[in-house]
């Protein structure tokens, strides 16, 4: 399990000591009174978020198990998810026109200025090797946040849980361990020489990365949002295949081995597949079954493209600034 990251701020640090067990989950309330002036979307509420989050996933090190579903805890992630979600949606459009919000996603441009464009065109190798260790929060747990809404979709009916587990069966391989998409990902980080242990880059991702990664387990642990959560799901197997196939190129272009290229030509065919599924199956049943869940799956589609678009403007201007992308940490002390 990875370890514990360094705070970010007062609220981040509240939570962190809690998690190692230098303060009481009780205390929280009184240690973190009011959040108003704490950024939503900025480096100390992302990472103190991320890091409950974290405790339904695989946790940290040395992190007491019943810290889970510590009362006082989750209370302090309530308070941190409400004023998060409040900031994504006064970005976000809204709306209840699946139909239209869907289409708007399938109009590639002809240019575009994402760093997989950028990667594509002219990017160097330590660009690359940043993106993907950026991009590890997600993918060495992939389709795990999603895996959240699947009890939460009528087994009866059946067509919109059997389409998502469709999907979710080709992410964890279709039976086969090292077809994995996690797996794959992990191999790919090692043919680039970067570390593959699970969590390796929390410590230096910035908070946009840390946020595009939050959305996806607040929608999925909250049954109220089940319909974000389907429509942020929708919104990955979407939009996917074009960057993937920018990617291959790139990886291509700077003449890196083929089983670097395996993770993102794997989305370019798999995805485009899974498109069709969570386009004419999944969003279609679920609405058909569930029609007040329209507007619920507008935000997941547009809360998550917020936060990608977000995440893209930084991470191309640090790099068109010829700066990097991470954070810069300090040394951990010999305590």
């Amino acid at each position: 399990m990875p370890v514990l990251p360094r705070p970010r701020g007062p609220v981040s640090a509240a939570v962190l000591d809690v998690l190692a067990g230098r303060a009481a989950a009780a205390d929280l309330a009184g240690v973190v009174p009011d959040l108003s002036g704490v950024e939503p979307l900025g480096d100390d509420l992302q990472l103190a978020l991320y890091a409950c989050y974290e405790l339904h996933y695989r946790s940290f090190d040395d992190v007491a198990d019943d810290l889970e579903w510590d009362p006082d805890l989750l209370a302090l992630r309530a308070r941190l998810e409400a004023p998060f979600l409040e900031a994504v949606r006064a970005r976000v459009d809204g709306g209840d026109d699946v139909e239209a919000a869907v289409e708007a996603l399938l109009v590639e441009p002809t240019e575009g200025s994402g760093p997989s464009w950028h990667l594509a065109a002219d990017g160097e190798r330590w660009q690359l090797d940043e993106y993907v260790a950026l991009r590890s929060l997600y993918h060495l747990k992939e389709a795990d946040p999603q895996a959240w809404v699947i009890p939460r979709l009528d087994g009866v009916a059946g067509r919109a849980k059997a389409s998502l587990m469709t999907v979710e069966h080709d992410e964890y391989g279709a039976g086969r361990p090292e077809r994995v998409h996690a797996r794959i990902y992990a191999e790919m980080m090692a043919g680039l020489g970067l570390d593959t242990t699970y969590g390796a880059y929390l410590d230096v991702a910035p908070a946009p990365v840390l946020a595009t990664v939050n959305i996806m387990s607040l929608f999925g642990l909250h049954r109220r949002w089940r319909g974000a959560s389907v429509g942020q799901f929708a919104l990955i197997e979407i939009t996917s295949p074009p960057g993937a196939a920018r990617l291959v190129t790139a990886i291509e272009r700077l003449g890196l081995p083929e089983r670097v290229t395996e993770f993102y030509a794997e989305h370019v065919e798999a995805d485009a597949v899974h498109e069709q599924l969570v386009r004419k199956d999944l969003l279609a049943s679920l609405l058909e079954r569930e029609p007040e869940l329209a507007a619920d799956v507008v935000l997941g589609l547009q809360a998550s493209t917020v936060l990608e678009d977000a995440l893209a403007d930084y991470v191309v201007d640090c790099w068109s600034a010829g700066t990097s992308a991470l954070v810069a940490v300090p040394e951990r002390s010999a305590a």
